[in-house]
């Protein structure tokens, strides 16, 4: 046989082959070998979930920053912000030998505030005379069982933007931001001045020797709002002032005795206790709706969700859950009125009811089963996205031991703490949070949880 012949006979045969293989249609490619009971199957089902607004009475409340103002919001309500205050006293601080007290102030200073920035507001200040070592970090501590309160030691009437402020920056990336630095700066009696000195007279020092020897010696003071209810700011820095002047014998440059002027300068700082108490007026949005629920910070009012997972038992015993997307919705009814300031807060979230106590406290992170963080904010949707939580139910689903369950979750808005993740020498790093923190700012959002909005999205698969 000659070897065209050959090749000739070769392609009839495979194409008399391959024509025989085309008959199974593409949607059978692969199971016509496969048993059926290892088919894939894939499942989806939708989750409609309850919620309600709960009250939060109190928040651990340990701040760097503290929540100053009153702030009254047609549809949140009302918010009212102060704070307690130790003052640092680094060792070696004192007085020149010969001082004399000529004047003592505080200045509030902050660069950052909402709602009416030119109505007037008055602060006020008072001496704390118990001290504050004992005191918890939650929002609920009454000042008043701390502070002398029969009269404050200084007042200062301020608008948000008149007040006396400096130009301040810093730089970012290859620019450089200019901010300013607002101060309220407050008169207090000359007679704290006084009380100091004769305390660094005393032999050794008295207590005016070390942080906590000065603590017991001057406890701290209050600050508060005394009138005006439109204007929040973000206090960045509280300093107290000890203005006195000395004699500098033969302290010029020819000699000559000079009278010199200087400052006992001290500063609230993390090293010492501060502690915000705050107010809420929330009454008219924890009625029951079928509309919406509400988030309001600081200690202002959680949404609580209820995950009915007893309806959809028999599949998570049954079949693999793969997915749970999860996006709460914001109404923008009260974003959009002209009248509110308050704006919805950046993150929320997600905790497990039973697992909220300690979480600020031992400073957790999100662990994605009892505790989930939102994506940022999308003010485009109006939405807060989880993604996947089917960690979260296939944990319980584990642990349920064949008894039908149901998850009670909080949505509680909080401040996020980034750090830069660098990849590689190429890369610009990733944003990676590395602290979790209660939202003390006030912001507040409008939730939807009509049906068929708050709804959680399920992929089951099994073989």
């Amino acid at each position: 046989m000659k070897l065209t012949s050959i090749y000739k006979a070769l392609i009839v045969t495979f194409v008399a082959i391959l024509t025989l293989s085309c008959n199974d249609t593409l949607d059978q490619v692969g199971f016509t070998v496969q048993p059926d009971k290892d088919r894939l199957e894939v499942g989806i089902d939708t989750l409609h979930m309850q919620a309600r607004t709960v009250r939060v009475d109190s928040m651990f409340a340990k701040t760097k920053y503290p929540v100053l103002g009153e702030y009254i919001d047609p549809v949140f309500g009302s918010v009212k912000s102060d704070y307690l205050g130790e003052f640092y006293f680094p060792e070696g601080t004192g007085f020149e030998a010969g001082a004399d007290i000529d004047s003592v102030n505080v200045v509030v200073s902050y660069s950052m505030m909402m709602g009416d920035s030119l109505a007037p507001m008055e602060l006020s200040v008072y001496e704390v005379t118990k001290s504050l070592q004992s005191v918890s970090n939650y929002t609920h501590n009454d000042p008043e069982e701390y502070a002398e309160m029969s009269a404050p030691l200084g007042r200062q009437v301020f608008t948000g933007k008149n007040s006396t402020y400096r130009t301040e920056s810093y730089t970012s990336g290859y620019s450089t931001q200019s901010y300013k630095v607002y101060d309220i700066n407050v008169k207090l009696p000359k007679e704290i001045g006084e009380k100091f000195l004769n305390e660094y007279n005393k032999a050794g020092h008295g207590k005016m020797v070390d942080a906590d020897s000065f603590r017991e010696f001057f406890p701290g003071l209050y600050f508060t709002t005394s009138f005006g209810n439109s204007t929040m700011l973000n206090v960045s820095f509280t300093s107290l002032y000890v203005h006195y002047h000395y004699l500098d014998e033969k302290g010029s440059s020819t000699g000559q005795d000079t009278i010199r002027n200087s400052a006992m300068r001290l500063f609230i700082t993390p090293e010492v206790t501060q502690i915000n108490h705050i107010s809420n007026n929330n009454d008219q949005l924890l009625g029951e709706s079928a509309m919406h629920t509400y988030v309001k910070s600081p200690a202002g009012v959680n949404t609580e969700i209820t995950f009915p997972l007893s309806q959809i038992y028999d599949k998570l015993k049954s079949q693999a859950l793969n997915l749970a997307n999860f996006t709460i919705y914001a109404m923008p009814d009260a974003i959009e009125n002209p009248m509110v300031k308050l704006s919805p807060p950046d993150y929320l979230l997600l905790v497990n009811r039973d697992s909220l106590a300690g979480f600020f406290e031992q400073k957790k992170m999100h662990d994605n089963i009892t505790s989930f963080l939102s994506a940022e904010f999308n003010p485009t949707t109006y939405s807060y996205n989880f993604n996947n939580i089917s960690t979260m139910i296939n944990h319980y689903n584990e642990e349920s031991d064949g008894v039908p369950f149901d998850l009670v979750y909080y949505l509680i808005p909080v401040d996020v703490t980034f750090t830069t993740v660098q990849q590689s020498y190429y890369s610009s790093g990733s944003q990676t949070p590395t602290d979790i923190y209660n939202q003390m700012w006030p912001t507040a959002a409008m939730l939807d949880k009509r049906e068929g909005n708050l709804k959680l999205e399920l992929i089951f698969s099994n073989f």
